[in-house]
């Protein structure tokens, strides 16, 4: 951000994000008070999440990936002096998910949110729905190993 230039977004925390960050390492709590700077200012922004917690995004906070800040850009209070605001929900480590299942509960999700690529694999294919059932035709008896079969003579009227 340039000198005397003001920033583009206001910021928020959801009261619990802030205990998160308080109780973060310190490292961890640096860099995120740093990044939060830069996205603030609009030099950087995170990574968009999709299915249940699609208009929020990401940040990873350490080099490993192992600390997430999770935010959504919302319109300001009409008291505010930007028209929209960063509403940070979560800072809390990837491990096994759990950043995203504190945001989902914390958004009064009941259920854990899941990703655009988690709903895609659980719904049903479009294509299985429009295919008609394919009759399977049944072969003879006669064709089947193991069974006994007629004996043909060359002659079919040739009785014997």
């Amino acid at each position: 951000m340039n000198q005397g230039q003001r920033p583009a977004f206001g910021l928020s925390f959801d009261p619990r994000a802030l205990t998160d960050l308080l109780q973060a390492p310190s490292d961890i709590r640096d860099l995120t008070l740093a990044y939060l700077q830069e996205v603030v200012n609009a030099e950087r922004f995170g990574t968009r999440l999709t299915g249940d917690l699609e208009g929020y995004r990401k940040l990873f906070v350490d080099a490993r990936k192992d600390w997430r800040v999770v935010y959504g850009v919302r319109p300001a209070p009409q008291t505010s002096a930007h028209a929209r605001e960063i509403y940070v929900v979560a800072v809390r480590p990837r491990a096994g998910n759990d950043v995203y299942d504190e945001v989902g509960r914390r958004l009064g999700m009941r259920r854990r949110p899941l990703s655009a690529r988690t709903h895609a694999a659980r719904s049903r294919s479009p294509q299985l729905a429009a295919r008609h059932p394919v009759s399977r035709r049944v072969p003879l008896p006669s064709a089947m190993p193991g069974l006994p079969r007629l004996a043909q003579s060359a002659n079919p009227l040739h009785i014997r």
